[in-house]
């Protein structure tokens, strides 16, 4: 697996799997000079935790991350910043009876297909476990973009299964288990996901994502485009099928006459292009939504084949989702803060590097 990172002159690695000893990241390229404290990066690691209502895996990690490299006496240095958590509440044992299974849906026969051996301890690398790192570093991101820039973020639940919810009130997202931002909708919520839970089934949902304040200029013309860049992360998490920026797919029912936003005393009057035109930021919010599919980890039997080639039924054990889009508002967040922040960097490094003569 030689593809780990993302990012060019902010660079991401992750590493460690679902049930391993350990998970970590190295975050290379961060600015020096910038505070920072295992607490901050804790109070987002804590947004994203399954275990904090019933409606989520009751797997309870206590996400307790050292930063072993890249900063000294609570300062970033500018050297390679390294970050750890412990796995401390894996049950391997779960998975037992699917050792030689492949679960439908899963990313079993694909990595299997790829590599000749997978870890079939509750999915390995293709486990929500490894977005913890990714909220880790974006933690960082965000307080970065937020110091230096004033660009703020945050993700919502905009759609789960059929129940599609407003934006109303994005203040009060970590106020339910949802990051609802339609506070008079959670108890509704509560009891579609009590129903579904029962039910031993999953469900999809959709992420949406607001950065506000970011520059304009950001992005290229062509291969670094700011928005193929943003999908490209979004794809990477864990579970995504799809992702729109700004107007996104209802772009097709519109006219061009409704879809291109008009511009009056240099002020934008609509955002249907969700702040990028042409790979390039406009100054504008920049409106991201992503779709998660359902969680393919179901106790309902469901037909497939061993490794042997032989069918069999699969009913996958132990604590899961039933819809792990509710908890990714964090994970959105974070890979948002880094994509932004790695071309505030790159546009830097191009556009203010110095004067140009012309002869």
């Amino acid at each position: 697996m030689s593809d780990n990172t993302f990012g060019k002159n902010l660079r991401f690695t992750s590493f460690g799997e679902s049930h391993g000893s350990t998970i970590g990241c190295v975050l290379d390229g961060f600015p020096p000079g910038m505070a920072i404290t295992t607490d901050e990066i804790k109070l987002e690691l804590l947004r994203r935790a399954t275990g904090k209502s019933r409606h989520t895996s009751q797997r309870k990690e206590k996400d307790d991350v050292k930063i072993v490299s890249g900063v000294f006496e609570g300062v970033t240095t500018g050297h390679p910043i390294g970050l750890i958590i412990e796995n401390t509440d894996a049950r391997s044992k779960d998975y037992t009876d699917i050792a030689e299974k492949i679960r439908p849906g899963h990313a079993d026969y694909s990595y299997w297909k790829k590599y000749g051996v997978r870890d079939y301890r509750g999915g390995g690398r293709s486990s929500a476990r490894e977005t913890t790192m990714r909220v880790a570093a974006g933690a960082m991101a965000k307080k970065w973009l937020r110091l230096n820039y004033d660009v703020n973020i945050v993700a919502w639940l905009s759609q789960i299964g059929d129940i599609h919810l407003q934006a109303s009130d994005l203040s009060v997202i970590d106020d339910n288990p949802f990051f609802c931002a339609e506070p008079e909708q959670v108890p509704h919520l509560e009891q579609f996901m009590d129903k579904l839970r029962k039910s031993g089934d999953s469900v999809g949902a959709r992420i949406s994502a607001c950065a506000t304040n970011v520059p304009a200029g950001l992005g290229e013309p062509v291969y670094g485009k700011l928005d193929a860049e943003i999908a490209s992360a979004m794809m990477s998490i864990n579970a995504t099928k799809g992702v729109e920026i700004g107007a996104g797919f209802a772009s097709v029912a519109q006219n061009g006459s409704v879809h291109r936003d008009e511009i009056v005393d240099s002020r934008f009057l609509s955002n249907h292009a969700g702040g990028i035109l042409a790979g390039v930021s406009t100054g504008q919010d920049i409106l991201v939504h992503t779709a998660f599919k359902p969680t393919s980890s179901l106790r309902i039997p469901g037909k497939s084949m061993d490794i042997h080639g032989n069918n069999v039924e699969v009913v996958t054990k132990g604590r899961h989702d039933p819809c792990v889009g509710i908890r990714a508002a964090p994970i959105v967040e974070a890979m948002l803060a880094l994509v932004i922040m790695d071309h505030i960097m790159r546009h830097s490094a191009q556009i203010n590097s110095g004067k140009t003569t012309q002869s």
